[in-house]
This record gives C-alpha cells, structure tokens and sequence, in this order.
C-alpha cells in the first residue's frame, strides 16, 4: 500500500490520538471519558469505515486502549473499556507488552495466499492456464476458468500464463510486508502475530488496509509528565523534516517549545558520536581481520532479526550505543534531571527505551504520528509559527543516518577521510527480506571485510511505521537538512559517553 495516503485508516488514528491527547489536557474523569469516546468519535447516521456504527465502535474502544499504553481486552469477557485505565494515568513510561496488536474487531481475516480468478476471464479456447497447471486444479466452468483450491498449490503458473491478467494473487497485505514472516492466522482466519518472530518493526501496521494492527502509545503519560512541572527536554530524529505540515526545522523546534519542551536536541547528535566510533571500529577490527564483518546497530528492529535468527552473529553487531541512547547520554549530562523523549518515525523504538540489557536514558518515546496529534489537541500549527531558533547540533554525515544506506555511507566516508588508506567495504540492506538474505550470505562466508547496514523499514528510517508523509518527499527533504549542516562529518575523536 503507498504510504504517506491520507486514507480513513490514517485519519481514524489521527482522530483517536487527538482525543486521547485531549483527555489528557481536559479531563476531569478519565473512565467515563473513555467510555464516551467511541460515541463522541462515531456518527451514528453515517459510519465513516464500515457497515455499521457498532463495528466502528467496537474499533475504536481498541484504538483507545491501545492509545493509551494498555491492551486489548479480551473477547469472551465482559470487560469496561475503560478498565484497567487508572493504572496507565501516570506521569512515567507506561508500557503493557506486546507493542503490536492485532484488533480482532477490525481483521477482515483476507486470503493468506491464493490464486482467484477474476470477471476478466474471457473463457479462451486455448485455455494456457488449464494446460499449465501442473495438479489439474483448473476447469472449465459456465465457459470461464475455475481454481479448485483443494488442489491448487499455489505454484503461480496459471497467473503467470493467462494472457487476460484474469488470474490474480491474492494476499494477506500485513504477511506479505512481514519480512519476519511473523503473520499468522487465528481459528477464525483472522490475522495473528507470532511473538516468539516479530521484531515489532510496524510494517505490518501501515500495510494492513483496514487499520486492524496497531501498537501502542505513550502520548497520555507523556502530557501528564508535562503537566507535573518535571523538566521536559526532545531529541527529535532527523527524518522530522518535512514531517509537519512543510514547517521548517527551526518552527519545528519552536513548536516543541511552545508544546512545553524545555529543550530540542537533534538525535544525529548521537548519530555523530556512533559514526566516529564505528569508523575506528572497523578499522580496528575488520580491517585487521579480526572480526570478519561488522554490523551496524542504529536500527532496532535490524538488531533483533539478527539476534532472533542469526544468534550466532551476536559478536558482530556494533556495541555502539544506538543514536537514540547516544544523544540521551549527552543530554543527561547537561540536564540530569531531565525526563527525557525520543521523537521519530519508528516503533520498535519504544522497545528499545524499555529494554533493560542496555540502559537507555529514554523516558518516552512518540512517533512523528503521535506528535501531530498532540499539536492539534493544543492547536498548534509548526507552519504558522514564527520561524525561531534553528536546529545546528549535527553533521551532514549524522543527519545522513534518516535513509537508507545512509549510515554505512557515512562511516564509509569518515574511513576514507580520517584513516586514508583503508580499504573499506559497505553493504547496506533495507526491509527485512532483504535483511535476512543479507545475513545469510554473511554468515555463508559472502561478505568477509564488510561493514554491513540494515534498516527495517524499506527506505530507511523515513519510512518508519509513524512517518506522516510520502517516502519520496521525505527523502527530498532529508537531502536538503543533510546539505544545509555546518559540517559535512564529525570530528574524528569524539570523546566516549558512558
């Protein structure tokens, strides 16, 4: 599905962080505004997204909860949507696993892999896709092709032979972009996630076209962190450009300002600090052949396909700190007492603030999504604010790190400049088919003396499961922040953060 659509889906989410976000500044009952928010959200006369206003409910007392950081509630109980919401009205990370969910109400249980054919069978005399089908799956019907789907194999040679393009392949979109192939089914035929296989990378989510997977927020706890006077202070991920509306950086960071953050950082600060550090790695240890490949860390969801499937390879994953962690180090030195939140594309990012292997500095973690809601709850608009303090904490080279190939790229050129005379390697993979093909040459012995990337997302971090705008604009716009910084990469020795 092309992202970056303003689609039902995408505007019922909106909707539903916007609420909740409201909740948070107004109310004064939180269990019955709960409650009442399906019926506020829902037009009784005139459902918006499906048959009947009942069903649309049903979708958003899920969105709700899931707004708000708790789980679905069960089917075959009689539970209050608002149960269970006292415990999540709290002013400090909220966070009931898992990340991802599917909302039963609203899995349209799709074909998981099959050939149909379609009213464009024109009822041929030669007939190629009978003749090529190697299990005699398909007759003649009334004058037009049949499947019998308890034969069919779903071999692909009937799509592939109809000159009418009469056949199609039907699948189940959220699977089809689950590179983990962590998409399974329930008894019921609705879409299940296999836990012990996902990375929650949320390309799932953005795929499913009825909006049925979604993950959880931490925007309410967030607002009630604010409002308890604590010091609040934003590291925003470089992929924010573009992201609102066409403000600009420095009205971005006005806005947060003005939102109740007491300072903005740039994450491609900590993107400098690891881009440094993994230069001098590889020349250290790849070069010299002592690891035979370094993978980069910066991508959560990378992270966990590669120790989830390849744990073998766990020695050749950087052990730099991620962006994210790096510039939460930074800031904790300035502010100690801060709380502190990472704004992004990405989901599996609120994985990474709650981990405990690693301490990571993040108090909350909201996505570009999440963010624009929460500026319409206090109706601010980035575009329309005076044009304020700009954004200048980074290198081109660590801005860089929002795309695909970036990251490698970036160590690749602090190589060539700050150690000449290294030959260095890059590879770089983005979704996770791609990922795991790339760490299975890898661990084959394909890919000695290379310092492998990997981004979930297709596209890099500006496709992430909480980006607001089209791919391409948001590479655009990524290019054009990476070119106006003071420099092109960052110092050499970067001294190390603890």
């Amino acid at each position: 599905m092309e992202r970056g659509l303003d689609t039902n889906v995408r505007r019922m989410r909106h909707k539903v962080f916007k609420a909740i976000a409201e909740l948070a500044y107004t109310s004064t009952n939180l269990a019955d505004d709960m409650e009442a928010l399906p019926y506020r959200l829902c037009n009784m006369d005139s459902p918006e997204d499906w048959d009947n206003v009942y069903r649309e409910r049903a979708v958003v007392r899920e969105r709700a909860r899931l707004a708000l950081g708790m789980s679905l509630r069960p089917e075959n109980q009689p539970v209050h949507v608002s149960q269970g919401v006292e415990e999540s009205n709290v002013a400090e990370k909220y966070y009931e696993p898992p990340l991802m969910q599917v909302i039963p109400s609203a899995c349209n249980a799709c074909p998981e892999n099959m050939y149909a054919v379609s009213d464009q069978c024109m009822g041929c005399v030669a007939h190629p896709c009978m003749e090529v089908c190697p299990k005699g799956a398909i007759s003649m019907v009334n004058g037009k092709s049949f499947i019998d789907q308890e034969k069919c194999i779903k071999c692909g040679k009937c799509h592939a032979a109809c000159p009418y393009d009469a056949i199609s392949h039907k699948r189940r979109p959220c699977a089809d972009a689950c590179g983990a192939g962590a998409i399974t089914s329930d008894e019921l035929g609705r879409a299940e996630i296999d836990r012990t296989a996902c990375v929650s990378c949320g390309m799932c989510m953005v795929n499913c076209p009825f909006g049925a997977i979604a993950d959880k927020s931490q925007i309410f706890q967030l607002i009630r962190a604010m409002q308890s006077g604590r010091q609040i202070i934003a590291e925003v991920a470089p992929a924010f450009v573009g992201q609102f509306d066409g403000a600009s950086p420095a009205q971005v960071k006005t806005a947060l300002k003005k939102l109740g953050f007491h300072e903005v950082f740039e994450v491609a600060i900590g993107a400098d600090i690891g881009c440094a550090a993994e230069a001098k790695h590889y020349v250290e240890k790849v070069a010299t052949g002592e690891l035979p490949f370094l993978l980069t860390s910066c991508c959560p969801s990378w992270n966990f396909l590669a120790k989830l499937f390849f744990p073998e390879m766990i020695g050749n994953i950087s052990r730099e700190l991620t962006p994210m962690v790096a510039t939460a180090r930074v800031i904790k030195k300035q502010f100690p007492e801060a709380a502190i939140v990472f704004i992004g594309p990405c989901a599996s990012k609120k994985l990474e603030a709650s981990r405990r292997t690693v301490r990571s500095d993040v108090d909350f973690v909201i996505t570009f999504e999440e963010l624009s809601a929460i500026f319409d709850a206090k109706g601010i608009d980035p575009s329309k604010i005076e044009t304020g303090e700009p954004m200048e904490d980074a290198s081109g080279a660590g801005r860089g790190y929002g795309v695909a190939g970036g990251v490698a790229s970036a160590i690749e050129e602090a190589i060539k400049t700050y150690y000449p005379g290294v030959e260095v390697n890059i590879e770089h993979a983005q979704g996770l088919a791609e990922c795991k093909k790339m760490l299975t040459m890898a661990k084959a012995g394909l890919k000695k003396g290379c310092l492998i990337e990997g981004m979930a997302c297709p596209g890099g971090c500006i496709s992430g499961a909480g980006t607001n705008i089209p791919i391409p604009k948001a590479n655009r716009e990524l290019d054009k922040f990476k070119a106006e910084a003071k420099n092109r990469l960052p110092a050499k020795d970067i001294p190390d953060i603890e």
